[in-house]
């Protein structure tokens, strides 16, 4: 089972030799034997004309280059960035029967860092310091920097990207759940709804 993931930023996406934080949460989400391989959002495939629309178009072009490459299904995470309509037009996309592939789509709120300081006791665990309950992480205006502070305090030599990865091996997935209604809850529907879809394991 091969399954395409794409997201925006650097930091969700792994390396070939390191799986990324994307991947991780993934992984954990569907269960059973699958095999990902990641790319970025903004690689050049051919668009859909019109400006309208414009991310609802890019998922749909993603299904697309998925099913052209032979991939049995696709994650695809973009960030909100307080633009609301975003949000919309990945849900009308990933409801879009044009294309056959299954398909969980996801909006971050307001970006893929929130998902990451959900749970205090995994940043905790990766950081080796304490970290304490943050506010409702997809309230927060910027928790890239809030996660930078936080690894820069903990003097442990880790790149953010490889900070990502950690946590996101450890994170409570249920937790992560309740503290990112908004974005992570209805993705990680779409996740485990792929994994029935496909004959999967069950998540763990």
């Amino acid at each position: 089972m091969k399954v395409l993931i794409v997201s925006e930023g650097k930091h969700e996406l792994g390396t070939s030799e390191q799986p990324g934080a994307l991947e991780n949460i993934a992984r954990r989400l569907r269960g059973g034997n699958v095999s990902f391989v990641c790319d970025k959002v903004s690689r050049g495939i051919p668009t859909l004309h019109g400006k309208d629309k414009r991310y609802y178009k890019r998922a749909i072009r993603w299904m697309l280059e998925a099913a052209r490459r032979g991939f049995d299904g696709l994650i695809l995470i973009i960030d909100q960035d307080n633009q609301p309509e975003r949000g919309v037009e990945i849900k009308n996309s990933q409801e879009d029967r044009h294309v056959s592939i299954s398909r969980a789509l996801g909006v971050a709120v307001q970006t893929f860092d929130a998902w990451m300081i959900a749970d205090e006791n995994a940043l905790t665990h990766v950081l080796g310091i304490v970290v304490a309950q943050q506010k409702s992480p997809e309230q927060l205006s910027d928790p890239k920097n809030l996660c930078a502070f936080f690894l820069n305090k903990s003097r442990i030599g880790l790149g953010q990207s490889e900070m990502y990865a950690r946590v996101a091996l450890l994170v409570d997935v249920l937790k992560l759940e309740e503290r990112c209604p908004l974005g992570f809850t209805p993705f990680a529907t779409r996740v485990r709804n792929m994994s029935r879809e496909l004959g999967t394991a069950e998540p763990r």
